[in-house]
């Protein structure tokens, strides 16, 4: 019996709720509306929040209330991991309040948003670099905010990500070795450029090994007349990569590519 009682007071509770909520979305009070939303954004119950919050975004249009409801509204997306919607919020508020209250919060949610739809390294890394970008505008402008330790951590991963998506084109033009034309030229260009842009990478080893290894190849398939050249030049990039990575993952084929350039390179009496 008292099982019955409580499953009918439950199913009560939930029928007062929802017509509640019908009467509300029917009615013609923008205050009580906005008010009612707070309410249920502070409850949690994100997806009547914003419906509310949508209902009346035009009626306080150009008042104080707009700037609270872009920041709600881009807060009760987030919390539904609804993230393009949130970013988009995020961006409709520091281009409307690039003074408000809460610009710090839009700037750096515009940057996370981005993060978050970061693509797996093997897509387009569009997404990747506007979070980049968002993330280092963020620390410019507010170098003493306490979200900047978690910006700068965003912003390694970010850059290792992007670091390695060069990494894998390295690779490729290396796999395609002198398939029309000289691919290992372009696998140096490219490992080097990312050497540049990224010098902190965490795959900057594999980077540097793609570049001795391309410019090896490039030795061994050349005219006899670039050979001592480009053997001389592997040569250097084996000792670059020793001297930075004495005990490297790839120091046993650093060696035998050494060895091989060395026996290459005419004795000079």
């Amino acid at each position: 019996m008292k099982k019955y009682i409580l499953t009918t007071l439950i199913a009560l509770l939930v029928f007062t709720s929802c017509s509640e909520y019908q009467n509300l979305l029917k009615s013609t009070d923008p205050e009580l509306k906005y008010d009612k939303a707070v309410e249920y954004f502070v409850a949690e119950k994100y997806d009547k929040a914003i419906t509310l919050f949508d209902d009346v975004t035009s009626y306080f249009r150009n008042t104080d209330r707009s700037e609270l409801i872009i920041n709600y509204l881009a807060k009760a997306n987030m919390a539904k991991k609804d993230y393009l919607t949130a970013g988009e919020y995020y961006k409709t508020y520091a281009k409307s309040y690039p003074a408000g209250r809460f610009i710090q919060e839009a700037k750096f949610g515009i940057a996370y948003c981005y993060y978050l739809d970061s693509p797996d390294v093997r897509l387009d890394q569009a997404p990747t670099v506007q979070a980049v970008n968002a993330f280092q505008e963020y620390i410019d402008l507010y170098p003493e905010s306490e979200r900047v330790k978690d910006a700068n951590k965003y912003l390694t991963e970010l850059n290792d990500k992007l670091a390695q998506k060069e990494l894998i084109n390295a690779d490729l033009y290396y796999n395609l070795g002198t398939y029309l034309g000289n691919n290992y030229l372009s696998a140096v260009i490219t490992a080097e450029n990312a050497l540049k842009k990224y010098p902190g990478t965490k795959h900057r080893e594999d980077l540097m090994i793609v570049i001795l290894e391309s410019k090896f190849q490039q030795a061994l398939y050349s005219e006899e007349l670039l050979k001592t050249d480009r053997y001389q030049a592997t040569i250097d990039e084996a000792y670059t990569y020793k001297n930075e990575y004495p005990e490297g993952k790839h120091i046993k084929r650093t060696d035998e590519i050494l060895k091989i350039s060395g026996k290459n390179i005419p004795v000079v009496n």
